[in-house]
């Protein structure tokens, strides 16, 4: 191994110093198992999930939110978590709120819920559903081993959800941080950047 591989991974172990000992809260009685955000824990990963072994913890950070529609930039905090089963799939599910420009909390914002489920060529399928009515399939492939694209092949809408066409999104790992962005289309807008947030490891 190289001497940066190695510096990779003794920082790595580092970060991980806070948050190797947690988890997702239990639940004894269930009679199938837990899902779990931290790989040293529960059932194993599925093969089929490897490309995606990054994304699997609990992130907390900031990020900002701006789109023509909307009075902005506003900025929002969020938790991601993204765990597994030891089935062919992740479990995604995000919570956000939004904050005033000295950090203090303003009110719930977005919730979104999901899976991601990979396949043979590489192919991602990222399955979201919001809590403001909109259903979205997503389709991608890696960029590297540590960040992925993926852009909507579908997108349904309630009766009382707003006008989203199309999305787009890339994650990637910075420094052992999880950033994205994202790029929306909707609301008789063209595609252009909608959100985006630097989220950091607590669980995993």
């Amino acid at each position: 191994m190289t001497a940066s591989g190695d510096d990779a991974i003794a920082a790595a172990e580092m970060r991980a110093e806070s948050t190797r000992a947690r988890n997702l809260p239990l639940w004894d009685d269930l009679p199938i198992p837990n899902d779990t955000a931290n790989l040293r824990e529960g059932p194993d990963l599925n093969e089929a999930c490897l490309a995606l072994l990054p994304l699997v913890g609990v992130w907390r950070g900031e990020g900002e939110v701006d789109y023509p529609t909307i009075e902005g930039p506003r900025k929002f905090a969020q938790q991601l978590t993204i765990s597994h089963d030891g089935r062919p799939f992740l479990v995604h599910e995000s919570r956000a709120w939004l904050l005033d420009d000295d950090g203090n909390v303003l009110r719930p914002a977005a919730r979104e819920s999901g899976f991601w489920r990979p396949h043979e060529d590489d192919t991602i399928e990222l399955l979201l559903t919001h809590n403001t009515g909109i259903v979205e399939l997503y389709y991608g492939k890696p960029r590297n081993q540590t960040s992925w694209e993926l852009g909507t092949d579908a997108v349904i809408r309630t009766a009382t959800a707003k006008d989203v066409t199309a999305a787009q999104r890339l994650y990637g790992l910075i420094e052992g941080s999880l950033g994205y962005v994202e790029e929306r289309a909707m609301m008789g807008q063209e595609m252009q950047p909608h959100s985006s947030a630097l989220l950091r490891r607590v669980v995993g």
